[in-house]
Order: C-alpha cells, then sequence, then structure tokens
C-alpha cells in the first residue's frame, strides 16, 4: 500500500506551488484532443478505482460518477487518510453542490490554488473540468511529495526515472510523452527493481505494442499498480498525453519507495537480530564454562578437604605426589579458563553496552564474584591441603621414631625383668647360714638399688606410650597392651621386692658376718652397669633433626659424652680392683670363695664385655653423626639453591607487575600497536616460564628432602606461584582493556585523534596514576573538556554524569568508563523506538505484524528467531496469527528505553 498521508505536511507545499499553477491553466485546445481525453480518462479513472476499491467502491465513468461529490469526497479521506465534513444525501442540485464544494475547499486547504475549477461544472459533468481536477488531484496526493536532489515534482520524478533507467539500452528517458511509447522505459523500471519478473533482453524497440503489454500485466499481476492505459492509446497517437503518463509513472515510483523503505526496515532489523544473536551465543558460552569450571571445583574442594589419616610416610608421600600432579597437571588449564571466562565476560558486557542493551546477569550462583569466591575457597582448601600433608608427615615421622624408641626400650627393661619374679619369690634364705643370710639381704638391697635405676626407664616408656596415644598412632592398642603389662609386671616386682626385704629383715638378727668389699662391689657395680647400659641405649638411639643447628648440638652432646669416658674407665678400673682384692685376701687367708659374689649378679667379666660393647658403638655413633650432618650440609645448600632462584623470581615478578601498572597508564600510539605490543610483552613475560618450572624443580628436591624452612629467602613457593599467576592475569586483563577500546572506538566511530585526547585528559587528572578518577579529579577532567559542572545547576548534571560513570558510588570512575560515557555523548544508536519503526514499515503501517510477513522480508533464520520470541497480538484490532513486534522490540533494549 502506498502511504500518501505524509502527502499532507503543507509546508512543502509553497515549493511546487508555482508547477501546479502551471499544470493548472488547461491548453484547452489540446485538451479537446480525442486521443488524450481518452488517455486521460483510462488513466485517471484506474487511478481513482485503485485508492477507492479500498474503501469497497470504484467508478466507471469519471464525469458522472463525481457529480454528486459523494464519492469525490471518499476518494480525498482514502488518499489524505483525513476526515471530511459529513456529506449532504439529498439528491437536489444543491446537495450535490455543497458536497462539490466541501471536496474542493479540503483540496485548496492543503495549499492548491483551483484555477477555472468551479462545484457547478462538476456537477454538470464537465469533463475537461473534471479531468481537470482530477490532475490537480494528483498531483497533490502523489506528485508533489516525489523529490530528487531538491527538484520540482515533476523535475524530480524524471531524474528519478532518468537514474534508474540509464543502464538500459535503448532507453533515453527525456519527458513524459514520446520518451514512453516504445514500452522500453516501462519495463527498465521493473526490471530494475525486479529483474525476476522481466526478461529485458528478450524485448524489441520495433515491437511497442508487446513491450507496453508485458509491462503493464507485469506491473498489475505482482506490482498491485492496475493497468491504466492500452498499448494502442499511447502507439496509436503521435505525442502520448503527458498527465497520463505522469499519472502511470509515479504509481511506479510509489511501489518501488516503498519496497526500498520495506529493505531499508528488513536490514536494520536482521542487523539487530544478528547482534542479538550473537550476544545471546556470548552467555550461553560463558553460562557453560562457568558451569563447568564450579563443577570442576565443587569436585575439587572435598578431595583437596579430606584428611584420612595415612599409617606410614610412604603411603602419605603418595598423597603428595598426587597434590602435586594436581598442582603442575590439573589446575593451569584451570587458571587459564578461570582468566579467559573474566576476559568473555568484559566483551560481552562491552558489547551489550555498545549495541544499547541491557547488561547482562548471569544465572545464580555464576557470577563472576561467586567464581572468584569459589577460586578463593579452592586456593585455601589447596594451602590447607598442603599444609596438612607436611604436617602429617611430621607426625607419622615423630611417630615412628617414638614407635621404634618405644619398642627398644620396652625389649630392654622386659630382657632385664625376665626372671626377676622368681628370684623373689624364692626362699633360699630360710636354709642359708648367716653369713648367707647377710649376703641376701645386702644382694637384696643391691637389687632394690637397681630396682630403682630402672624406676627412670619405666617412667619413658609409660611417657613415649601416653604421647603415641596423643598424636594416635595406628597401632596404639598394642602399644598400650605392652606397656600395661609393663606397669603391671613393675607393680607385682615392687610387692615382691617389699615383700623378700622383709622376709630377710626378719632373719638379718642371725646373720653377722658380710663380706665389706663384696658388697661394696656390688653397691658400685650396680649403677655403674647401669650407667653402661644407659650409654649404650643412649649410643643406639634414633634421632631426627631438621637443620645443622640440630645436628650440631647432637655432636656436641655426644663429645661431651667421650670427654666422660675417661673418668668412667676409671670406675671400672676401681670395680675391677674390689674383685681383685676380694681373690688377694681370698688367697692370703686360704678362704675357699663358694662361687660367685652374694650380693650382685654383675660379674667383672660383664662390666668388661658391656664396657668393649660400648666403646665399638662409639665410633659407629661418630659415623652416624657425621652422615647426618654431611646430609644436613646438602639440605643446606638445596635451601641456598631455591632461595637464589626464589629472589630472582620474586624479583622479577614484582618489576614486571610495577611495569605493567606504568605500561596501562603511558601506553603510546594506535590501540592496534598497544595490543600488539602488550601481546609481545606477553610472550616475553611466558618465555620465563622455564625459570619458573626451574623453581618447581628445586623445590621439589627441598619437599623429598622434607626441607620445611628456608633462612635464605623470604619466598615461599605458594607465595611465588600466586603471583606469577596475578601476572599472568594482568597483562591478560590489561590486553582485554585495550580489545574493549578497539570495540568502542570501531562501534561509535570514535577517531584515533579522540581517544588520544581523552587518554591524555584522564592521564593527566589522574595524578597518583592509580588508573581511575576520584570525584574531584573526574569534574576537573569534565571541565577541562568544555563540560558546565560547575555552579548550581552544573552540580546537578555533574551528579547525573557520575550515577552513569559509577552506578556503584564507588567514589572511582575507570577509563573505560570515562570511554563509554564519552563514546556514547558524541555518537548515535539504536534505540528501540527505531526499530518499532522498521517493523511498522514491514507491517505495512499495521499495529502487529503476521508471520508471512517477517518470512518474506527477512532471512530465514533471523525470521524464525523473531516468530519464536513475538508474543501473540492482544490488542482491539488483533487477528488470528497476529504478532506483537513493540514489545519484542521493547524487550531487546530493556525497559530503559521505553
Amino acid at each position: 500500500m502506498v502511504d500518501y498521508h505524509a502527502a499532507n505536511n503543507q509546508s512543502s507545499s509553497g515549493a511546487v506551488q508555482t508547477y501546479m499553477e502551471q499544470e493548472n491553466d488547461w491548453d484547452r485546445d489540446l485538451l479537446l484532443d480525442p486521443a488524450w481525453e481518452r488517455q486521460q480518462r483510462k488513466t485517471f479513472t484506474a487511478w481513482c478505482n485503485s485508492h477507492l476499491r479500498k474503501a469497497g467502491t470504484q467508478i466507471d465513468n469519471i464525469e458522472e460518477d463525481f457529480r454528486d461529490g459523494l464519492k469525490l469526497m471518499l476518494l480525498l479521506e482514502v488518499i489524505s487518510g483525513e476526515r471530511l465534513p459529513k456529506p449532504e444525501r439529498g439528491k437536489m442540485r444543491v446537495h450535490k453542490i455543497n458536497n462539490v464544494n466541501k471536496a474542493l475547499n479540503f483540496i485548496a486547504s492543503k495549499g492548491v490554488k483551483l484555477v477555472s475549477i468551479g462545484a457547478e461544472e462538476i456537477v454538470d459533468g464537465n469533463v475537461k473540468m473534471t479531468l481537470g481536477m482530477i490532475w490537480t488531484i494528483i498531483l497533490r496526493f502523489a506528485i508533489q511529495d516525489i523529490s530528487v536532489e531538491e527538484t520540482s515534482a515533476k523535475e524530480g520524478l524524471l531524474l528519478w526515472c532518468q537514474r534508474k533507467t540509464a543502464p538500459y539500452k535503448n532507453v533515453n528517458v527525456q519527458n513524459f510523452h514520446i520518451s514512453w511509447k516504445d514500452g522500453l522505459a516501462f519495463n527498465a523500471l521493473i526490471h530494475r527493481h525486479r529483474p525476476d519478473l522481466i526478461d529485458y533482453d528478450s524485448l524489441r524497440k520495433d515491437d511497442p505494442v508487446t513491450n507496453l503489454n508485458n509491462a503493464f500485466e507485469v506491473a498489475e499481476k505482482h506490482l498491485d499498480i492496475p493497468k491504466m492505459l492500452d498499448a494502442e492509446d499511447i502507439v496509436g497517437t503521435v505525442r502520448p498525453d503527458e498527465k497520463a503518463i505522469m499519472t502511470y509513472v509515479s504509481s511506479f515510483y510509489h511501489a518501488f519507495s516503498g519496497a526500498q523503505k520495506a529493505e531499508t526496515a528488513a536490514n536494520r532489523i536482521c542487523k539487530v537480530l544478528a547482534v542479538n544473536q550473537e550476544n545471546e551465543q556470548m552467555m550461553e558460552d560463558y553460562e557453560k564454562l562457568a558451569s563447568d569450571l564450579l563443577e570442576w571445583i565443587r569436585r575439587t574442594i572435598p578431595w583437596l578437604e579430606n584428611r584420612n589419616q595415612e599409617k606410614t610416610v610412604k603411603d602419605l608421600q603418595a598423597k603428595q605426589e598426587d597434590f602435586r600432579d594436581y598442582r603442575c597437571v590439573h589446575k593451569p588449564p584451570k587458571v587459564q579458563e578461570k582468566c579467559q571466562l573474566e576476559i568473555s565476560f568484559n566483551t560481552l558486557q562491552t558489547k551489550l553496552r555498545l549495541s544499547n542493551r541491557p547488561a547482562f546477569m548471569p544465572s545464580e550462583g555464576r557470577m563472576v564474584s561467586d567464581i572468584n569466591g569459589a577460586w578463593h575457597t579452592l586456593e585455601g582448601a589447596e594451602k590447607g591441603y598442603e599444609e596438612w600433608i607436611l604436617s602429617e608427615i611430621r607426625r607419622l615421622e615423630r611417630l615412628e621414631h617414638l614407635a621404634e624408641k618405644f619398642h627398644q626400650k620396652a625389649a630392654i627393661h622386659e630382657s632385664w625383668t625376665d626372671g626377676k619374679e622368681a628370684m623373689l619369690t624364692q626362699k633360699d634364705y630360710e636354709t642359708s647360714t648367716l653369713a648367707e643370710v647377710k649376703a641376701l639381704l645386702k644382694k637384696h638391697e643391691a637389687f632394690e638399688s637397681d630396682l630403682a635405676a630402672h624406676q627412670d626407664r619405666v617412667e619413658q616408656i609409660a611417657a613415649i606410650a601416653q604421647e603415641l596415644n596423643q598424636l594416635d598412632y595406628y597401632d596404639a592398642a598394642n602399644v598400650n597392651a605392652r606397656c600395661q603389662k609393663i606397669c603391671d609386671q613393675w607393680d607385682i616386682l615392687g610387692a615382691l621386692t617389699h615383700s623378700r626385704k622383709d622376709s630377710l629383715e626378719r632373719t638379718e638378727k642371725q646373720l653377722e658376718s658380710i663380706d665389706e668389699l663384696y658388697l661394696e662391689y656390688a653397691k658400685r657395680a650396680a649403677p655403674f652397669n647401669n650407667w653402661m647400659e644407659g650409654a649404650m641405649e643412649d649410643l643406639q638411639d634414633m634421632f631426627i633433626v631438621h637443620n645443622i643447628v640440630e645436628i650440631q648440638d647432637l655432636i656436641t652432646a655426644h663429645e661431651q659424652f667421650k670427654s666422660t669416658l675417661t673418668e668412667a674407665n676409671m670406675e671400672r678400673e676401681a670395680i675391677q680392683s674390689i674383685q681383685a682384692e676380694v681373690q688377694k685376701i681370698a688367697q692370703s687367708n686360704g678362704i675357699k670363695l663358694s662361687g660367685s659374689n652374694p650380693y650382685t649378679t654383675i660379674t667383672p667379666e660383664s662390666i668388661d664385655n658391656k664396657w668393649e660393647r660400648a666403646m665399638a658403638m662409639v665410633p659407629q655413633r661418630d659415623n652416624a653423626l657425621q652422615e647426618e650432618l654431611n646430609k644436613q650440609k646438602s639440605n643446606d645448600t638445596l635451601r641456598a639453591t631455591f632461595a637464589t632462584q626464589a629472589n630472582a623470581v620474586g624479583a622479577y615478578i614484582k618489576d614486571k607487575m610495577e611495569e605493567i601498572g606504568r605500561i596501562s597508564i603511558e601506553m603510546n600510539g594506535t590501540l592496534e600497536d598497544q595490543l600488539t605490543n602488550l601481546k609481545e610483552y606477553q610472550t616475553s613475560i611466558m618465555s620465563y616460564m622455564p625459570e619458573i618450572n626451574k623453581l618447581e624443580g628445586y623445590h621439589q628436591l627441598i619437599q623429598e628432602a622434607l626441607i620445611f624452612d628456608n633462612q635464605y629467602t623470604k619466598y615461599t613457593m605458594e607465595h611465588l606461584r600466586v603471583g606469577w599467576e596475578q601476572l599472568l592475569t594482568t597483562i591478560a586483563r590489561t590486553i582485554n582493556e585495550v580489545e574493549n577500546q578497539i570495540l568502542t572506538r570501531d562501534a561509535k566511530g570514535i577517531s584515533q585523534e579522540q581517544l588520544y585526547e581523552y587518554r591524555a585528559s584522564f592521564n593527566h587528572f589522574d595524578k597518583d596514576h592509580s588508573g581511575a578518577l576520584m570525584a574531584e579529579e573526574f569534574k576537573a577532567c569534565l571541565i577541562s573538556l568544555g563540560y558546565d559542572v560547575e555552579n548550581d545547576k552544573g552540580d546537578t548534571e555533574f551528579a547525573r554524569i557520575m550515577s552513569i560513570v559509577d552506578p556503584n558510588g564507588s567514589g572511582a570512575v575507570t577509563f573505560q568508563a570515562f570511554i563509554d560515557f564519552m563514546s556514547t555523548e558524541t555518537t548515535d544508536r539504536d534505540t528501540a523506538d527505531q526499530v518499532i519503526a522498521s517493523f511498522k514499515i514491514l507491517a505495512a503501517d499495521k499495529n502487529y505484524i503476521m508471520a508471512e510477513e517477517l518470512r518474506r522480508e527477512l532471512p530465514p533464520d533471523q525470521a524464525e528467531y523473531c516468530i519464536a520470541r513475538m508474543a501473540p497480538y492482544t490488542g482491539p484490532d488483533a487477528v488470528p496469527g497476529a504478532l506483537d513486534y513493540m514489545s519484542f522490540s521493547t524487550a531487546l533494549y530493556g525497559e530503559s528505553d521505553l
């Protein structure tokens, strides 16, 4: 449908007034030419019917059917879209004249002078006046609004025809009469706009009738242009009627002009829908990547929080190896995914902002902050797991050491107690002599001394067992059972010792003689024997150290022990001299010794044997301590090697972080140059990765050597890993910011010089080089760019601007927010109203659109996209299958554009 409503703009009437006055000044002699009159009758009648049929009526005789003024008024209402005064329904001449006058007055109200045309002549059926009136209407409502390069209506229509037919052979449009006789110009117009309807190359210039009929039939069938002339009418006259040809050609102009508007509207909708589809795909990709990353974190955290204890150091070291594999193999790709997720989110938000769409709000639990929170929880679990593994290794080492020490001491004690119960329960004193009884009593006193000396060992065994229980030793049940057995036996020995002592004391009065030398031997041999047993126990004691200081302390203690050996040897010789004295007295007095020393079971041979074994253990202890010293020196070398590399890596990361901070503020050149430089800078940083891997190797050696401290560096591997990840993330974010600036520049049409100006202004007021402007700094920056934000009115404007660039009220404005604001201030944007207007054109001015109209005007995928998302139209003029394009367009941009 051709929209003639726009033709009602009276402001354009003056531009064509002169031409219309000339056209209304009829050449009455020419009008009487029968051929021209016939052409005008056919053309004007067809033109009127093309509009009257919209109201469900038509005319058959142009001079008769307009005489009562009713259809004339109806015709004007249809083509103008306005309501005329109510017509008079009477059949008298005065009623007809009044109706025609209402129509003529309406025409005059549109700025048209009606020269020599009166209502009486129309009512009387004056052919030439009726045709002149219709021509005036055609000029005003069909031709006047045609303008090409500010020409008049006729000249504009002629220029449009010339441009459209210029590429075609045998067509030279110079006027609206003889240039159209051969029919090629009509066919060229159709072929230019709809090449699928005309086979132009098959037409011949010497067959005008065929050419004209072909053009008229195609126009009527496919373009909804009624046939206004017969081919014979044009061919049979020397000079076809100019008004008839102009009327016919104007119908072609309006038909193709409407198609061009529909094409433009379709292109606009396609562009908007393409942006929306791309954004939706990015949203789906973000949601999937976020879900996958969160699921991986959800599955990983329980593994890191697992604190199932192992029984041995070897089993726990297997867990440590699994954790190292997680750190070096499984986690790095996830770090990259997290970085890519943030980049994708920022890019999507930038594209949505640039295309005037609402900001993307991920589904619940998938915000960047949620992912960062989950990642923070993951890293906390990582740290806790690593600390737990190290502490568990220490605990298990301590447990194995204590368990071995417990069993060693328990075995020594059980060996000592073996047979003691039988000894304490024998009744040998009942048949012994007095001397023997006294000897038994002294022997028992020596045993009590020995028993007291062993009390400390029993307490040590109990203390070790208690510590094993506190440290949750896996074989604590057996340890407790053995400890309980030792304690119970110890209590029995104590009770038996007390009982035997009582028995001996009861017979003590019968004992008078005692061998003082035996007694002295027993008293001195017992503690010396205990000392040797303790010394051998210490020489065989297991030890565990973590640094050179601890092993040196052990070596010092060992040297102090060796310094006492001379004095101990003198004591051994003194004890042996007692036994020698006994032998000497016995020999000199002819005494036959009854056997062994009655006061002790410790023989000189056992003392010498233990002494020799103890002396043999001393160099073994020396060798063990020296080997451990060498091991700790090697560990110290590992510490120094790791520290040297760690200090270098730490300084490198710190320098690069500071350098990136300066680069992000002082970047020069085009954005593409900056992006290239940043990516080259990123590549140079990634080339440092072998140094990080080297440090990881040193760290693995340190862990395998069970080194837990390092006084040569302040850096830990965890600290450096976090710093390296922050360095990679920072350069990636800086690259993403430049890419977003390029997107902003290209989408908004901002020149490189404008970006330089914005960057220079921003950096000038960013005094602390923080990458953000505080409110007062930003206000000064706006003033430097010409914004009036100083007075009371300016304060309101500044508050409005701050609500745009700092919607969260943080008090700081980033450079990206600053660029977005400046680009919004200086460029045009698609709006919901523009999209609604485009859909209205495709819908032929209806408030709804049909599915078949969308499929006809839009590409298939975008047409189906709209159909799937448009709600049914529920307005008062709704028809079955009608779709609501207004709500759909509003939803594309969010409610803020309403």
